[in-house]
């Protein structure tokens, strides 16, 4: 794992990237921990806004994950909010091995104004990106079905954005399978 805290820290960009990004507690760690099997590969915590720089995680020299920042809300100085999403911003719109980035929603809440701002981002920057639903197996009854369609028809206006939305759970491992065929599609291109 490398923790990335500004511009020239950044890896060399010679391995394909994917990045998880989201709001704050949205379960990005978790998430990353769970696609990959290790329950300490990204650091998780309670405590909205833990993951404070760019961690990028190797996988076998084929593969880069790159956990960004949440952004939304954190029990930090707003000074530092400013920079890591500076950062952040900064690195989605000049990364040339960034394939996709994830953008990980709630599946209890849906698309926050907050994930509008950082989809047309995403749409000015031409970073392709896909909606991954967290924590889906929250969601009572229709509840998830009805979130993932309320994303898919809000995605139609995005340029960037591919058109299908992933529910995933990392407690309880479902949706990974769907994910992980995504990751190796974008790996193996």
């Amino acid at each position: 794992m490398l923790g990335v805290a500004s511009l020239d820290g950044l890896p060399d960009a010679r391995l394909p990237e994917l990045a998880f990004a989201g709001r704050s507690n949205v379960g990005k760690s978790s998430l990353v921990n769970a696609l990959t099997g290790r329950k300490t590969l990204a650091r998780t915590s309670n405590t909205p806004g833990r993951t404070q720089q760019l961690n990028f995680f190797n996988l076998a020299n084929r593969l880069v994950l790159v956990d960004l920042p949440g952004y939304g809300f954190a029990r930090v100085s707003k000074s530092q909010v400013a920079a890591w999403t500076e950062l952040m911003h900064d690195y989605l719109a000049g990364r040339p091995t960034l394939r996709r980035l994830f953008l990980l929603v709630d599946a209890r809440h849906g698309l926050k104004k907050s994930d509008e701002d950082m989809l047309d981002m995403l749409d000015r920057a031409a970073v392709a990106v896909q909606v991954v639903l967290t924590k889906a197996d929250q969601p009572r009854g229709d509840a998830l079905e009805t979130v993932r369609l309320a994303c898919e028809q809000a995605l139609i206006k995005h340029p960037a954005a591919l058109p299908r939305v992933i529910a995933t759970s990392a407690r309880k491992k479902t949706g990974l399978a769907a994910l992980r065929a995504e990751i190796a599609a974008l790996v193996n291109v």
